[in-house]
């Protein structure tokens, strides 16, 4: 048990603790991301991701598995309401808070820190926009810190067989993304880059190493029988030009948007307590590890949100720089202050990360103060971000190409196919569409592509997405049958509704080459 800070009571109750009020902060987070979890409607990775809980493998072209099996879990246990859904990811994001507590009182921060640290991590955006939603990002950081706090455990009791439990979080963490091989590779280099190296030199490491390509070794399988689908998919996106490019200034400058502008002093202190103050010397692999990571996603023209799990533990530790540099008397008040200028910051920041306000709420107050959330991606956006965009108009698109097949005579009806041009609008119809008496849908998108075109013939086909100079060419008889509109959703998600009768080729047997992967 760490020795309290000078300037601080030495014991408190057990209701204000530090661990208490961690638990205090972690449960704020996670009641409010269950109130948020209830608005809009459901993001476009979450239908496809409820569309590979029905197909569970050992991997998919776009991710490794863990994210199908929780999602599966998810809809055994709850359902699929978006409650439901979202119920495990806002308790990942209180998970990440407890985690940011932990780290901050193992590295020896007293009450303030722990505290500092924990409401860091709740008002970030990034955190609140990442832990709303069912998708890997809101499980990641609690399997790099999970880590990160081993490796402090580790250097602090010379205990090497807790490798073993580095091993069973990176194998995990690697089930649920592969970008655990970038942090993995940053914890190599700062054990390399310190006195730590001689760590290599003990066998329960290894042993680590070992456990955790074995948890993989499934997923590595399921790659190279394919011929590394991911692979080939990051490099079309790379190609496509469909992130939005920036230079390595705009890239920090958004870090600190993302983790909030006034988290900044906090994880930059952090980040000097690794790498330079004589107290975080014993953890100087950690600084470097951060290091290697911003470079590795520099250098790779890597999205923003890559970096995000790694904060909590800067966080951690430039909270007790803050706590030792605020310990005297007369700064005291300077304590209260900040917390007090931390949870109004976060609060300003908040709707623009989790939608708490109504829709035309939300887009006033966005013009008011003339701010708009950062893109990630080249697309045109409307009324709304790409965030809060890919949120609507799926269950009506669901609703439109339900008229449309209904009206079919019964005989072509029992014939025709519903083909999306992208995984969203493909994990609509087969989510909504057993509501609307609809089959389910076909695509080469993603992982759909390996699903291939089912049982249809596809004499007649509903295609969703695509333009009428793209389908004369494949489709004799071409028919615009609806059109798709909802006015919150993305521009491009706005669209004809075309029938195709006919098609001059078996869509099975054209199926490789209408492969889409981007």
């Amino acid at each position: 048990m760490q020795t309290p800070k000078s300037g601080e009571p030495a014991e408190h109750s057990a209701l204000t603790s530090a661990p208490a009020i961690v638990a205090y902060i972690a449960l704020a987070k996670l009641l409010l991301n269950i109130y948020a979890a209830r608005k809009y409607g459901y993001f476009v990775d979450e239908l496809y991701y409820l569309a590979c809980s029905d197909h569970l493998d050992w991997g998919y072209v776009d991710q490794p598995p863990l994210i199908a099996v929780i999602t599966k879990l998810t809809r055994l246990l709850l359902g699929d309401s978006l409650v439901a859904l979202r119920f495990f990811p806002a308790l990942a994001g209180a998970a990440k808070i407890w985690l940011a507590g932990r780290i901050a009182r193992e590295l020896g921060g007293g009450r303030f820190a722990q505290a500092l640290a924990a409401l860091a991590v709740l008002v970030a955006p990034i955190y609140l926009s990442l832990d709303h939603l069912l998708t890997m990002n809101a499980f990641e950081p609690l399997f790099w810190m999970g880590c990160i706090l081993v490796v402090i455990r580790i250097i602090q009791t010379g205990n090497q067989k807790l490798w073993l439990w580095f091993g069973l979080l990176a194998g995990m963490g690697l089930q649920n993304k592969h970008s655990m091989l970038f942090f993995g590779f940053g914890v190599f280099v700062g054990l390399l880059a310190t006195q730590h190296r001689r760590l290599f030199l003990q066998r329960w490491i290894w042993i680590a190493g070992v456990l955790a390509v074995l948890i993989f070794l499934p997923n590595l399988i399921w790659e190279i029988h394919r011929g590394f689908p991911t692979i080939e998919l990051l490099r079309s996106v790379r190609n496509s030009g469909r992130n939005v490019s920036l230079s390595s200034l705009e890239f920090i400058l958004q870090q600190i948007l993302l983790m909030h502008p006034l988290t900044f002093p906090i994880w930059l202190a952090g980040l000097w307590y690794y790498l330079a103050s004589q107290k975080g010397k014993s953890y100087r692999l950690l600084g470097w590890a951060y290091v290697v990571l911003l470079v590795t996603f520099l250098v790779a023209r890597g999205r923003v949100y890559y970096l995000a799990p790694i904060y909590p533990m800067l966080l951690a530790a430039g909270a007790i720089v803050f706590e030792n540099a605020l310990s005297q008397p007369r700064r005291s008040w300077l304590k209260p202050a900040f917390i007090t200028l931390l949870i109004v910051g976060g609060a300003i920041f908040t709707p623009f990360a989790l939608p708490v306000l109504p829709v035309e709420t939300y887009i006033r107050y966005s013009r008011a103060l003339h701010f708009e959330p950062p893109k990630i991606e080249t697309h045109r956006t409307g009324k709304l971000p790409q965030l809060y965009a890919d949120m609507f108009g799926w269950e009506e698109m669901a609703a439109t190409v339900a008229r449309v097949y209904h009206n079919l005579p019964p005989e072509e009806r029992a014939r025709t196919a519903i083909f999306g041009n992208n995984y969203g609008q493909a994990g609509a119809i087969d989510f909504f569409g057993p509501k609307y008496g609809l089959p389910k849908a076909i695509s080469a998108h993603q992982n759909y592509y390996y699903w291939g075109p089912r049982d249809f013939t596809t004499e007649s086909i509903i295609v969703l997405g695509d333009t009428r100079e793209v389908l004369e060419k494949k489709c004799p008889s071409l028919t615009e049958v609806a059109v798709v509109h909802h006015e919150y959703s993305m521009p491009y998600e706005n669209f004809s509704l075309f029938l195709c009768r006919g098609p001059k080729t078996p869509i099975a047997k054209i199926w490789p080459r209408l492969k889409k992967w981007n």
